[in-house]
């Protein structure tokens, strides 16, 4: 097998760890070589965003937000990882009064890495940690590029059926797919 890249969708992963595997702390390194199963890695792609940070911020929020760039700081200092970050948008109030957020430009920036990747033969296979269906056009012009296409995911957080059926590989998450990558 040719080169590959990983592109992780952040926001699902950390879900998936948080609410079928919990919380464990992964080495990333592991998860890449774990993933990469031997083939050679071009790079790992890292894609989130900060947590929302108010004009006047509370502990609270410094506090995420110290943390998440404390753990984005770590993954930039990672061999061939490269982190991309989005924005988190303030969407207004749930009945309940609890805060809104989407994240905004995430899912466009890993379908633009893999397409051009792909369409500049960079790469002969991508492995996609995610769930979300907004990644199919890119998935198929990198599969009309002649990349395959490997879907990892959780059985408890399902992608989209169209997703699962696009991918030329599947592969669940498992409980022992998690011991190989603890820190």
């Amino acid at each position: 097998m040719g080169k590959i890249a990983i592109f992780i969708d952040g926001a699902y992963l950390s879900k998936v760890l948080k609410e079928s595997f919990a919380s464990p702390q992964i080495d990333f390194s592991k998860l890449s070589s774990h993933l990469a199963n031997g083939d050679p890695l071009l790079r790992t792609y890292y894609y989130n965003c900060m947590p929302y940070k108010s004009a006047t911020p509370t502990s609270g929020e410094n506090n995420r937000y110290n943390n998440m760039q404390r753990f984005i700081n770590s993954l930039e200092r990672l061999d061939r990882y490269e982190v991309k970050l989005g924005k988190l948008e303030y969407r207004g109030r749930k009945v309940d009064g609890s805060p809104i957020f989407q994240q905004k430009r995430v899912d466009i920036l890993l379908g633009c890495d893999l397409v051009l990747l792909s369409a500049k033969q960079r790469i002969e296979k991508a492995i996609l940690i995610t769930g979300d269906s907004d990644f199919i056009p890119a998935i198929q012009v990198a599969k009309n590029e002649g990349v395959e296409i490997e879907l990892i995911y959780d059985t408890s957080h399902m992608p989209h059926s169209s997703l699962t059926q696009i991918a030329d590989i599947r592969k669940a998450l498992s409980q022992a797919d998690i011991d190989a990558i603890k820190k």
